[in-house]
């Protein structure tokens, strides 16, 4: 596949990269022209001890804050109602987004709302948003969802059961702030996951039709830090190398996804985590090697290279060879990883399909797609996910 030529990168999001770097939260916020900050994070971030890293120098620097930790797994309409309403009540003028995807699409989402009139609901799918909405300082805690650098606030719509998608560069937080020690007591399950997530972002990135050499060059960096360090991140958690590398990918998978889209691992992912409640980098690592193997003829030269980047000998192949050696060595990754699960394993059955793929088959990530895909091969993705044999192979 030839890569464009012609072709438009934006990244609005200033990055600070570094250990430690949490610590700099207030002079950011001054920076930024904040003078009454909501943090916006969950339950969990604060059981941690995080929020409280980030109180002490808006403490020193005497700048006032509320704290909302009422979001849960997912990043709700609900959450971002209830924040806004707080944050316009307290009169905060900066957003500061800590924790992970969920954490901090939900503090996107209500940095838009201070500034933005109407409801969320209104600004669903691609440039809706009207205005800029307040500053926002994103500071992830996982590494997998980018959302610290994204135009996409992925919602839940709790009475509707749909997973919603606010997409604008005014949703571009205004500086990510990226610190690995934040990253380093993070449970090993969910390493695994945000990881894998990462690596469908760069991965998808990569290999889609609306790929170029900007998004190419970093989605390669990415691939390359995870096939180094997603093992050591999940099994070694003290392990900060590992976890600066993640990171580091996580943010640089990001950057690439924000311009490209991504493939039909991610528009399956939205309505089966909506609908099956399934943890998205999960759903995606139970995805992503059977999209690749659909999308093999799509991209041979690119999934030949996937493979040379996670260590598979291709000299004396095929290309077509080399390009299958990358299905099965994201399939030893999840194993090595301990995601072993099936869609059968969270209850997805024949009678779903129609309205999975019905949903799936609208998502923006579909017509980029390096293979043209129909309904009918939606579900045969799915249905082989769901076939008995899958987990049996994966488990031997």
């Amino acid at each position: 596949m030839l890569t464009l030529t012609n072709f438009r990168y934006e990244l609005p999001t200033v990055i600070e990269f570094g250990r430690g770097y949490a610590k700099k939260l207030a002079e950011h916020v001054t920076k930024l022209g904040g003078s009454n900050v909501l943090i916006v994070g969950d339950p969990g971030v604060k059981q941690a001890g995080i929020v409280q890293r980030l109180e002490a120098p808006l403490e020193e620097a005497g700048i006032p804050y509320t704290i909302f930790t009422e979001v849960g797994m997912e990043a709700t309409i609900e959450s971002v109602d209830k924040g806004t309403e707080i944050a316009k009540e307290m009169g905060c003028d900066l957003v500061v987004g800590v924790g992970g995807g969920s954490a901090l699409d939900t503090a996107k989402a209500i940095g838009l709302m201070i500034k933005n009139k109407g409801n969320i609901r209104d600004y669903v799918g691609i440039d809706l948003v009207p205005a800029p909405g307040a500053p926002v300082i994103a500071i992830p805690t996982t590494a997998g969802t980018g959302s610290e650098l994204t135009r996409f606030s992925v919602l839940s719509d709790k009475a509707a059961n749909l997973k919603l998608s606010v997409g604008s560069m005014y949703n571009c937080p205004s500086l990510a702030l990226c610190d690995p020690e934040l990253t380093v007591t993070l449970p090993p399950h969910i390493t695994a996951a945000t990881g894998m997530d990462a690596l469908t972002h760069a991965l998808e990135s990569y290999v889609n039709k609306a790929t170029q050499p900007i998004s190419e060059a970093l989605s390669l960096q990415s691939m390359s830090l995870i096939a180094k360090s997603l093992r050591l991140a999940v099994v070694q958690g003290e392990n900060v190398e590992a976890r600066h590398d993640m990171l580091l990918a996580s943010t640089i998978a990001a950057m690439a996804f924000n311009t490209t889209r991504l493939g039909l691992a991610h528009a399956l992912a939205m309505p089966l985590g909506g609908q099956f409640k399934i943890p998205h980098g999960v759903v995606n690592a139970i995805l992503l090697p059977e999209v690749m193997k659909f999308n093999l003829i799509g991209n041979t030269a690119k999934f030949a290279k996937i493979a040379r980047i996670f260590g598979e000998k291709t000299d004396h192949l095929t290309e077509r060879e080399a390009a299958e050696r990358a299905v099965e060595a994201i399939r030893q990754l999840n194993k090595d990883i301990g995601i072993t699960q099936t869609l059968s394993d969270y209850g997805v059955e024949e009678e779903h399909l129609d309205a999975i793929v019905d949903e799936a088959i609208l998502s923006g990530n579909v017509p980029v797609n390096p293979v043209r895909t129909t309904k009918e091969d939606l579900k045969n993705i799915c249905r082989t996910l769901m076939a008995p044999c899958v987990k049996e192979k994966v488990l031997n």
